[in-house]
């Protein structure tokens, strides 16, 4: 049997070894969508916690999308991935267009998810950065160096279950890392959910809405 049956019971289990952040004013959650929301959404409640998403977009290279020439995410920060824009000597025109594309499409999801509600303020704040789990960490690394650029007082990536290596790597990155399960082999995030069915765009709507409502009227 999986150790999580969903995204939300992993985040009630992570919420657990995140107890010490409870009920302190500085703390703000932020979620990759869509897998991160359902679990940030419980850790979010259990510690009366404001709860958002953080949005990022992979700028993939034309023709060869896989391959990652950096990222945008919310707040209009743009990080790019300086070794590959070298070795393959990529123009910034190319850059500019690729990030123009992705920033339209970030600000089309913020909008759909948080409507005309305002990015919470992240700078001096402690920011518990939360998706489904690790296993290359290429998207929370751009999330990082996302928020990173917004001054925050400390980021702590938490998540259910990582890759004992993706764990071990992020200890260095952030202020501190919380992998709720490391298990060997890893084999993917999804192995160990028994549900890990698509989150859906009206699901993390909803979820944030629901959050920001408990956390403002309890």
């Amino acid at each position: 049997m999986s150790p999580f049956k969903d995204r939300r019971d992993a985040g009630r289990k992570l919420a657990q070894k995140l107890s010490a952040y409870a009920v302190k004013p500085d703390i703000v959650v932020l979620a990759l969508p869509r897998g991160g929301v359902p679990v940030a959404y419980e850790v979010a409640l259990a510690l009366s916690a404001p709860l958002d998403v953080f949005i990022v977009r992979k700028l993939g290279l034309p023709g060869r999308e896989e391959l990652a020439m950096g990222a945008v995410a919310s707040g209009g920060v743009r990080v790019l991935n300086g070794d590959i824009v070298r070795m393959l000597s990529i123009p910034e025109e190319v850059i500019n267009i690729v990030a123009k594309r992705e920033l339209r499409e970030l600000q089309r999801r913020e909008e759909l998810y948080r409507g005309n509600r305002p990015m919470p303020e992240v700078s001096e704040r402690t920011i518990l950065l939360i998706d489904d789990g690790l296993a290359t960490g290429a998207s929370m690394r751009a999330a990082i160096a996302g928020l990173r650029a917004q001054d925050p007082a400390r980021i702590v990536v938490a998540v259910p279950a990582a890759a004992p290596e993706a764990c071990e790597a992020f200890r260095t990155e952030v202020d501190e890392i919380v992998c709720a399960i490391t298990p060997e082999p890893f084999y993917g995030v999804g192995r160990w959910y028994e549900d890990f069915s698509q989150v859906t765009d009206e699901e993390v709507r909803m979820l944030l809405e629901e959050a920001n409502h408990q956390y403002l009227y309890g």
